[in-house]
């Protein structure tokens, strides 16, 4: 009886799948050679109990193989994963495009390669309890993973963990807003968009006077988009000039961020300066872009960003990353867009959800 209760809820998850998942599984090579699979749905299956599940490869077979959908072993599961790269990042493109988020890169970027970097702890469950940092980068528009690589978490969040080439524009986080990493990226050659981590480092006007974030953002009004050209001082004492670009939060918004900026600091009983308090009510962004591109233009590049973004955030603090199949750099990337399309299907169901429907899920239209 459990076993028809789960069939019937793998039908109903089919239904949020993006239209020709499964001609693009054979297309995109993930299902070339079917052997034991007789489909993409059981191909699809046994990947998402690995990674939606966060379990072993060998955890997944074993409850493939119970719930009688496949028997095969962990090593062809893993060369099943290591193919299906490029099917997990079509479908998680799909499911962007179905929430209304177009990736295609704007006119004002071709001359750009847009990259998106982030990081995150994963800890191996089980015997071992290893900590690892995943620090990773993404081309925003097409959402394919260009770099990664696997630290100890004594190694933190930096610009200065990837290679730079000529015309790439890195896009980070507060974690990322550090003169160190930034500075790499201008030695490099590239470009930088992040958010700027009060007191991280000084910023100057054009007048040489030291800038006053609060005092400079406190008259803004809600929607207004504020600049400032400015520079910082680099250990080498030359001048690193950039963009200082400061949005307002709606008065909810400011309110919610700055509740949990207390409630943190209680958990950790430390005391909060009321500065860094007051600048929670903005988005501020530091960034080398020229002033070809507007200051909207940056703000929109950091919404486009932050959606695509919040997928992982999802995975980070919810469902987990879990077993990091570290033996080869395909594998690693498979699954890396195989999380991605996890937190992507999660939220489609989500909306779903919070549409309404009559009947809770999409109307799929199957293929002739």
């Amino acid at each position: 009886m459990k076993t028809i209760a789960q069939n019937k809820d793998w039908q109903l998850l089919l239904h949020f799948l993006p239209a020709g998942w499964e001609r693009q599984a054979k297309e995109l090579g993930a299902l070339k050679r079917q052997r034991k699979f007789k489909s993409a749905s059981d191909l699809l299956r046994i990947l998402l109990i690995h990674l939606a599940d966060s379990c072993s490869m060998r955890e997944a077979i074993a409850r493939a193989k119970q719930g009688g959908i496949i028997s095969i072993s962990d090593v062809a599961l893993l060369k099943r994963l290591r193919v299906s790269s490029e099917w997990f990042r079509w479908m998680s493109i799909e499911l962007l495009k179905k929430r209304g988020i177009f990736n295609e890169q704007p006119k004002w970027l071709e001359d750009y390669n847009v990259r998106t970097v982030d990081a995150s702890v994963i800890t191996e469950p089980g015997s071992t309890g290893t900590d690892w940092r995943l620090h990773y980068s993404i081309k925003l528009f097409n959402l394919q993973c260009d770099h990664f690589f696997i630290s100890r978490p004594n190694i933190g969040e930096s610009f200065v963990n990837y290679k730079i080439n000529e015309r790439d524009l890195l896009i980070g986080d507060r974690a990322y807003g550090r003169l160190k990493g930034i500075t790499y990226v201008e030695k490099n050659g590239g470009s930088f968009l992040t958010r700027m981590k009060n007191k991280a480092f000084d910023l100057y006007d054009k007048d040489n006077n030291k800038v006053q974030m609060l005092q400079e953002f406190k008259k803004m009004i809600i929607g207004e988009v504020k600049e400032i050209e400015v520079y910082a001082t680099t250990k080498a004492n030359s001048k690193l000039n950039m963009r200082l670009i400061a949005i307002r939060k709606s008065d909810e918004e400011a309110k919610k961020t700055r509740q949990k900026v207390i409630s943190k600091h209680k958990r950790n009983q430390t005391s909060i300066n009321q500065e860094t308090l007051e600048l929670h009510s903005y988005i501020i962004l530091i960034t080398s872009l020229p002033n070809t591109i507007t200051k909207y233009q940056i703000a929109e590049l950091y919404r486009i960003r932050w959606q695509i973004e919040i997928a992982f955030k999802r995975l980070k603090s919810i469902m987990g990353l879990g077993h990091l199949p570290k033996t080869d750099e395909d594998s690693c990337r498979a699954w890396l867009h195989g999380k991605m399309f996890v937190a992507l299907l999660a939220q489609s169901i989500v909306d779903e959800a919070n549409f309404f429907s009559p009947w809770g899920y999409p109307i799929r239209q199957y293929e002739s």
